[in-house]
């Protein structure tokens, strides 16, 4: 699979950890970046650019690290197609895909360590959409929704 990640200047401190279980997942990466903490780089551009390749393509799902998580879902969330949310737990991970077709997993970096980051990343490209009838019923209102909200 082919996996955008960005990091701010806080989340890169999982940046090592993350790539490194998209490596032993044999996934592609596509690395938007930051690899230090010395320059601030703000969450929303991170996110935007993480939201941008995968509305063109570029990459299947997206893996987004801040501080605390939060604000990069935030961001995420406000372009049409980015289904992103925070996991700090397993179950949270691989059930937003299966039931909710999530693309971006948010982290924070100060909230989780790089052995539970590792778990998540893998619960959460492990996981596939579930496809059942209701799933779909509510992705299609959520769609609707966000339609209706950017149109006006």
């Amino acid at each position: 699979m082919r996996v955008a990640v960005a990091f701010d200047h806080r989340g890169v401190h999982l940046r090592d950890r993350v790539l490194e279980t998209l490596r032993e997942g044999q996934h592609e990466i596509v690395d938007l970046g930051t690899d230090t903490d010395a320059v601030r780089i703000d969450y929303p551009d991170k996110a935007r650019e993480l939201g941008e390749a995968l509305q063109a393509g570029a990459a299947e799902r997206g893996v987004l690290v801040c501080g605390s998580g939060v604000g990069a879902a935030v961001a995420a969330c406000k372009m049409r197609g980015i289904r992103a949310a925070i996991c700090h737990d397993g179950y949270s991970a691989h059930q937003g895909v299966e039931h909710d077709d999530m693309n971006v997993l948010c982290l924070g970096s100060e909230v989780v360590g790089p052995s539970l980051a590792a778990e998540l990343v893998e619960a959460f490209l492990g996981a596939r959409f579930d496809g059942g009838e209701r799933y779909v019923a509510r992705l299609r209102k959520v769609e609707a929704m966000e339609r209706q909200m950017s149109d006006g």
